[in-house]
Protein backbone atom coordinates (compact mmCIF):
# COMPACT_ATOMS: atom_id res chain seq x y z
CA UNK A 1 0.00 0.00 0.00
CA UNK A 2 1.21 3.24 -0.88
CA UNK A 3 0.10 6.85 1.42
CA UNK A 4 -0.78 8.96 -1.31
CA UNK A 5 -0.22 12.79 -1.69
CA UNK A 6 -3.44 13.92 -0.89
CA UNK A 7 -3.18 12.45 2.31
CA UNK A 8 -1.15 15.97 2.78
CA UNK A 9 -4.91 17.52 2.15
CA UNK A 10 -5.78 16.26 5.58
CA UNK A 11 -3.48 17.96 7.77
CA UNK A 12 -5.67 20.25 9.07
CA UNK A 13 -8.53 17.85 9.84
CA UNK A 14 -6.04 15.49 11.62
CA UNK A 15 -4.45 18.56 13.58
CA UNK A 16 -8.64 19.42 14.76
CA UNK A 17 -8.64 15.77 15.39
CA UNK A 18 -6.23 16.36 18.31
CA UNK A 19 -7.95 17.49 21.36
CA UNK A 20 -6.93 18.13 24.82
CA UNK A 21 -9.77 17.52 27.13
CA UNK A 22 -10.17 17.87 31.25
CA UNK A 23 -9.67 14.06 31.25
CA UNK A 24 -7.95 12.71 28.57
CA UNK A 25 -5.94 13.31 24.84
CA UNK A 26 -7.71 12.24 22.10
CA UNK A 27 -5.37 11.75 18.49
CA UNK A 28 -7.00 10.73 15.31
CA UNK A 29 -5.97 10.67 11.86
CA UNK A 30 -7.03 10.47 7.90
CA UNK A 31 -4.44 8.78 5.93
CA UNK A 32 -5.42 7.38 1.27
CA UNK A 33 -3.82 4.76 0.40
CA UNK A 34 -3.33 3.34 -3.20
CA UNK A 35 -4.58 -0.37 -3.33
CA UNK A 36 -1.60 -0.72 -5.37
CA UNK A 37 1.11 -3.36 -4.02
CA UNK A 38 3.90 -2.55 -3.92
CA UNK A 39 8.06 -4.13 -2.86
CA UNK A 40 7.42 -7.28 -1.02
CA UNK A 41 3.70 -7.11 -0.95
CA UNK A 42 3.47 -8.55 -3.78
CA UNK A 43 4.70 -12.13 -2.20
CA UNK A 44 3.05 -11.86 1.01
CA UNK A 45 -0.33 -11.35 -0.91
CA UNK A 46 0.83 -14.70 -3.37
CA UNK A 47 1.44 -16.80 -0.19
CA UNK A 48 -1.73 -14.91 1.64
CA UNK A 49 -4.01 -16.04 -1.81
CA UNK A 50 -2.34 -19.55 -2.05
CA UNK A 51 -2.86 -20.59 1.37
CA UNK A 52 -5.05 -24.21 1.10
CA UNK A 53 -6.51 -23.34 4.54
CA UNK A 54 -8.21 -20.55 3.26
CA UNK A 55 -11.70 -20.22 1.33
CA UNK A 56 -11.92 -17.25 -0.97
CA UNK A 57 -15.09 -16.11 1.28
CA UNK A 58 -13.50 -14.83 4.74
CA UNK A 59 -16.21 -14.49 7.75
CA UNK A 60 -16.52 -11.36 9.39
CA UNK A 61 -17.48 -10.21 12.69
CA UNK A 62 -20.50 -8.08 13.64
CA UNK A 63 -20.38 -4.41 13.08
CA UNK A 64 -17.86 -2.04 15.47
CA UNK A 65 -21.31 0.45 15.61
CA UNK A 66 -23.49 -2.63 17.14
CA UNK A 67 -21.69 -2.49 19.98
CA UNK A 68 -21.62 0.13 22.94
CA UNK A 69 -19.19 3.22 22.99
CA UNK A 70 -17.71 1.45 26.47
CA UNK A 71 -14.74 -0.13 27.63
CA UNK A 72 -13.15 -2.46 26.35
CA UNK A 73 -14.03 -4.76 28.36
CA UNK A 74 -17.67 -4.45 27.45
CA UNK A 75 -16.81 -4.54 23.61
CA UNK A 76 -15.16 -7.71 24.01
CA UNK A 77 -17.77 -9.18 25.67
CA UNK A 78 -20.32 -7.83 23.23
CA UNK A 79 -17.94 -9.40 20.27
CA UNK A 80 -17.79 -12.56 22.10
CA UNK A 81 -21.64 -12.87 22.07
CA UNK A 82 -22.29 -11.62 19.02
CA UNK A 83 -19.59 -13.86 16.96
CA UNK A 84 -21.22 -17.05 18.76
CA UNK A 85 -24.50 -16.10 17.51
CA UNK A 86 -23.08 -15.76 14.17
CA UNK A 87 -21.56 -19.14 13.83
CA UNK A 88 -24.56 -20.77 15.42
CA UNK A 89 -26.53 -19.11 12.43
CA UNK A 90 -24.60 -20.58 9.80
CA UNK A 91 -24.84 -18.49 6.34
CA UNK A 92 -28.10 -17.69 6.44
CA UNK A 93 -27.86 -15.57 9.96
CA UNK A 94 -28.46 -12.20 9.44
CA UNK A 95 -25.17 -11.32 11.11
CA UNK A 96 -23.33 -13.29 8.98
CA UNK A 97 -21.21 -11.00 6.74
CA UNK A 98 -17.98 -12.00 4.40
CA UNK A 99 -15.20 -10.31 2.85
CA UNK A 100 -13.02 -12.01 0.07
CA UNK A 101 -9.54 -12.66 0.40
CA UNK A 102 -8.06 -9.85 -1.84
CA UNK A 103 -10.02 -7.12 0.16
CA UNK A 104 -9.10 -8.56 3.40
CA UNK A 105 -5.45 -8.68 2.19
CA UNK A 106 -5.75 -4.49 1.25
CA UNK A 107 -7.34 -4.31 4.72
CA UNK A 108 -4.40 -5.88 6.86
CA UNK A 109 -2.25 -4.09 4.04
CA UNK A 110 -3.64 -0.60 5.30
CA UNK A 111 -2.87 -1.22 8.72
CA UNK A 112 0.65 -2.48 8.02
CA UNK A 113 1.64 0.72 6.36
CA UNK A 114 -0.36 2.80 8.59
CA UNK A 115 1.13 1.14 11.89
CA UNK A 116 5.18 0.88 10.53
CA UNK A 117 7.31 -0.11 11.66
CA UNK A 118 5.63 -0.51 14.96
CA UNK A 119 3.09 -3.25 14.36
CA UNK A 120 2.69 -6.66 12.33
CA UNK A 121 -0.77 -7.62 11.06
CA UNK A 122 -0.17 -10.24 8.54
CA UNK A 123 -1.21 -12.82 10.71
CA UNK A 124 -4.62 -11.10 11.41
CA UNK A 125 -7.63 -13.11 11.40
CA UNK A 126 -11.07 -12.31 8.46
CA UNK A 127 -12.97 -12.15 12.09
CA UNK A 128 -10.77 -9.27 13.73
CA UNK A 129 -13.30 -6.88 11.02
CA UNK A 130 -16.81 -6.12 10.22
CA UNK A 131 -18.83 -4.73 7.22
CA UNK A 132 -20.12 -1.34 8.81
CA UNK A 133 -24.01 -0.85 7.14
CA UNK A 134 -23.57 2.54 5.76
CA UNK A 135 -21.80 6.09 5.66
CA UNK A 136 -24.80 7.63 7.49
CA UNK A 137 -24.10 4.66 10.09
CA UNK A 138 -20.97 5.34 10.91
CA UNK A 139 -20.93 9.17 11.11
CA UNK A 140 -23.51 8.65 13.83
CA UNK A 141 -21.26 6.50 15.92
CA UNK A 142 -18.70 8.65 15.15
CA UNK A 143 -20.88 11.42 16.20
CA UNK A 144 -22.73 9.91 19.39
CA UNK A 145 -18.85 9.44 20.68
CA UNK A 146 -17.17 12.60 19.83
CA UNK A 147 -20.16 14.57 21.10
CA UNK A 148 -19.61 12.70 24.43
CA UNK A 149 -16.09 13.48 25.47
CA UNK A 150 -15.42 16.51 22.97
CA UNK A 151 -18.53 18.32 21.83
CA UNK A 152 -17.25 21.70 21.28
CA UNK A 153 -14.23 20.49 19.21
CA UNK A 154 -15.75 18.20 17.04
CA UNK A 155 -18.84 20.54 15.53
CA UNK A 156 -16.14 22.63 14.59
CA UNK A 157 -14.40 20.25 12.07
CA UNK A 158 -17.64 17.55 11.97
CA UNK A 159 -18.56 19.07 8.70
CA UNK A 160 -15.22 19.35 6.62
CA UNK A 161 -14.25 16.03 7.62
CA UNK A 162 -16.80 14.11 5.70
CA UNK A 163 -16.34 16.83 3.43
CA UNK A 164 -12.63 15.93 2.64
CA UNK A 165 -13.63 12.10 3.16
CA UNK A 166 -15.80 12.27 0.37
CA UNK A 167 -13.63 14.44 -1.45
CA UNK A 168 -10.87 11.67 -1.31
CA UNK A 169 -13.06 8.76 -1.59
CA UNK A 170 -16.18 9.20 -3.24
CA UNK A 171 -18.34 7.83 0.16
CA UNK A 172 -21.44 6.62 -1.45
CA UNK A 173 -19.25 4.28 -3.55
CA UNK A 174 -17.83 3.13 -0.62
CA UNK A 175 -18.14 -0.75 1.28
CA UNK A 176 -16.58 0.39 4.83
CA UNK A 177 -15.08 -1.98 7.22
CA UNK A 178 -14.57 -1.73 10.71
CA UNK A 179 -11.17 -3.18 12.71
CA UNK A 180 -12.21 -4.64 16.28
CA UNK A 181 -9.30 -6.49 17.38
CA UNK A 182 -8.90 -7.69 20.86
CA UNK A 183 -6.38 -6.84 23.15
CA UNK A 184 -3.11 -8.83 22.24
CA UNK A 185 -3.49 -7.29 18.57
CA UNK A 186 -4.86 -3.59 19.71
CA UNK A 187 -1.95 -1.21 19.08
CA UNK A 188 -4.09 0.91 21.27
CA UNK A 189 -4.00 -1.63 24.06
CA UNK A 190 -1.38 0.83 26.00
CA UNK A 191 -2.25 1.92 29.53
CA UNK A 192 -5.08 4.15 29.89
CA UNK A 193 -6.45 4.08 26.43
CA UNK A 194 -10.19 4.74 27.07
CA UNK A 195 -11.77 3.80 23.74
CA UNK A 196 -10.85 3.83 19.86
CA UNK A 197 -12.25 3.01 16.75
CA UNK A 198 -10.77 2.05 13.19
CA UNK A 199 -12.49 2.72 9.66
CA UNK A 200 -11.53 1.56 6.52
CA UNK A 201 -13.48 3.33 3.44
CA UNK A 202 -12.61 1.34 0.53
CA UNK A 203 -13.31 2.50 -2.99
CA UNK A 204 -13.29 -0.52 -5.41
CA UNK A 205 -13.20 1.65 -8.51
CA UNK A 206 -10.55 3.89 -7.55
CA UNK A 207 -9.03 1.76 -5.71
CA UNK A 208 -7.66 3.30 -2.61
CA UNK A 209 -8.43 2.92 1.13
CA UNK A 210 -9.10 6.04 3.12
CA UNK A 211 -7.85 5.23 6.79
CA UNK A 212 -9.63 6.84 9.67
CA UNK A 213 -8.14 6.27 13.00
CA UNK A 214 -9.37 7.82 16.54
CA UNK A 215 -8.35 6.95 20.27
CA UNK A 216 -8.72 8.63 23.95
CA UNK A 217 -6.00 7.90 26.00
CA UNK A 218 -6.58 9.26 29.99
CA UNK A 219 -4.57 12.02 30.92
CA UNK A 220 -3.37 10.08 34.21
CA UNK A 221 -1.41 7.98 32.30
CA UNK A 222 2.26 8.52 30.68
CA UNK A 223 2.51 9.01 26.74
CA UNK A 224 4.42 6.38 24.63
CA UNK A 225 7.02 9.21 24.43
CA UNK A 226 7.21 9.62 28.48
CA UNK A 227 7.18 6.09 28.90
CA UNK A 228 10.52 5.82 26.76
CA UNK A 229 11.70 8.70 28.68
CA UNK A 230 10.70 7.77 32.01
CA UNK A 231 10.30 3.69 32.43
CA UNK A 232 6.86 4.91 34.07
CA UNK A 233 3.10 3.55 32.99
CA UNK A 234 -0.08 4.67 34.92
CA UNK A 235 -0.13 6.79 38.08
CA UNK A 236 -1.03 4.58 40.98
CA UNK A 237 -3.94 6.82 43.24
CA UNK A 238 -4.36 4.95 46.78
CA UNK A 239 -7.04 6.50 48.84
CA UNK A 240 -5.56 8.31 52.35
CA UNK A 241 -6.96 6.65 54.98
Amino acid sequence: MKLLPESSGFEAINSALNIETVDASIMGRLESYSCKMVGQEKALYKRFHSFSGLSDMQALSPPQSMMEASSPHSHAKLRSILRSSQSSGGEDSPLADKINRKTLFYLISTLNAAFYPDYDFSNASSQEFSREPSVEWVMRTVQKQMMAVARAEFMAVESELWAALDSAICLRECEIYSYNPDQTSDPYSEDGCLWSFNYFFYNSRLKRIVFFTMRSVSQYCATPLDTEMIGDTCMDFEDDD
